[in-house]
C-alpha cells in the first residue's frame, strides 16, 4: 500500500509542477515587458525633458537639431545651461539595457525620419525603440513600441 501511495503522489507532484513552468516562463516574459517599457519611457522622456530645455533656451544646442539631442550620450553627460552660470544638467543617469537584447543598443530615429523607419538619419534623437525582433505576448512587435 506504501508504495502505491508514494506513485500516486509523485504522480499528482509531476502534473501540478508540469502546470506551474508555463506560469513561470510567462512571469518572466512579463517582467522583462514592464522593464522595456519603463526603459522606453524614461529614455523618450530624457528627450522631451532636452526638447524642453532647448525650447526655453536654457542649453544650447547645434542650429539644424530643432532643439533635439544628437545622440543618447548626450543625455548623459553633463549639460552646459546657458546664460553664463557654471551649472550644469543630466537628462539621464545612464543609458539603460534593453531587456529584449541584452544591449544597451536602442534604434533611433531622427525628425526627418518616416515613423516606421529603421535606420537613422544621424542628426539628431527624435524617438528610440528596441532592436529586439521578437514579438510581445500581445503580438505586437517589440521594435514597435
Amino acid at each position: 500500500m506504501t508504495l502505491l501511495e508514494l506513485i500516486i503522489a509523485c504522480a499528482i507532484l509531476m502534473v501540478l509542477s508540469s502546470a506551474a513552468l508555463p506560469i513561470a516562463k510567462y512571469t518572466i516574459i512579463r517582467q522583462k515587458e514592464a522593464e522595456l517599457r519603463r526603459d522606453l519611457r524614461e529614455m523618450k522622456d530624457a528627450i522631451d525633458r532636452y526638447k524642453d530645455a532647448a525650447d526655453r533656451n536654457q542649453i544650447r544646442v547645434e542650429i539644424g537639431s530643432e532643439g533635439y539631442p544628437p545622440d543618447l550620450e548626450t543625455l548623459v553627460k553633463p549639460v552646459q545651461l546657458a546664460g553664463g552660470s557654471d551649472r550644469k544638467i543630466r537628462f539621464l543617469r545612464k543609458i539603460p539595457v534593453d531587456p529584449m537584447t541584452g544591449r544597451a543598443e536602442w534604434g533611433l530615429r531622427a525628425v526627418q525620419d518616416d515613423p516606421d523607419s529603421t535606420s537613422w538619419g544621424g542628426k539628431n534623437v527624435f524617438d528610440v525603440y528596441s532592436k529586439s525582433t521578437g514579438t510581445a505576448l500581445d503580438g505586437t512587435r517589440y521594435s514597435d513600441w
